[in-house]
């Protein structure tokens, strides 16, 4: 009876220690994961894809929400449309405040739109609103400068990956 109380005691407290040895794996499985390439068409699918691993690997310091706003290839007979809708929502999302600790980000097929549509979308935001929100456009080098002016006065934590 003792023996098999020892053996089960033993069993007991070895658990959390075979459990962390197996995330810590999980977690360098992960890591070791290639970042994906930004695709060379406009195919939406590819691009959400991107757009995910591009934050996924991006998440450090984030403990909130993510608003992401991404556009489909300017000719997609619904572009205008949903340009359209998603600056409004941008806006009302931005106007209202970004609490710190959440993530906004803005890419899409096109640079120059997305770069468009993150600097209308900042418009209308008071200086140092948006203090501890990471901001991540992901688009072209020469887009970049455009974005960081427009949005850093609201206080993020600009980054930019080259879609590339």
């Amino acid at each position: 009876m003792k023996t098999s109380s020892r053996l089960l005691l033993i069993a007991c407290l070895a658990l959390p220690f075979v459990a962390a040895c197996q995330k810590e794996e999980k977690k360098e499985a992960a890591a070791e994961t290639a970042p994906l390439s930004a695709p060379k068409t406009s195919d939406e699918n590819a691009w959400s894809a991107y757009l995910t691993d591009v934050i996924k690997r991006n998440l450090d310091g984030v403990t909130g929400s993510t608003y992401v706003y991404t556009l489909p290839a300017p000719e997609a007979p619904t572009f205008q449309g949903d340009y359209d809708r998603m600056l409004e929502k941008a806006q009302a999302d931005m106007s209202r405040g970004v609490l710190e600790g959440n993530l906004v980000a803005f890419g899409s097929p096109n640079s120059a739109k997305s770069a468009d549509l993150a600097v209308a979308s900042f418009e209308k935001v008071d200086p140092n609103t948006m203090k501890g929100v990471k901001f991540i456009f992901v688009g072209d080098a020469a887009d970049s400068e455009r974005v960081k002016a427009a949005v850093t006065p609201a206080g993020v934590n600009y980054t930019f990956v080259e879609a590339k």
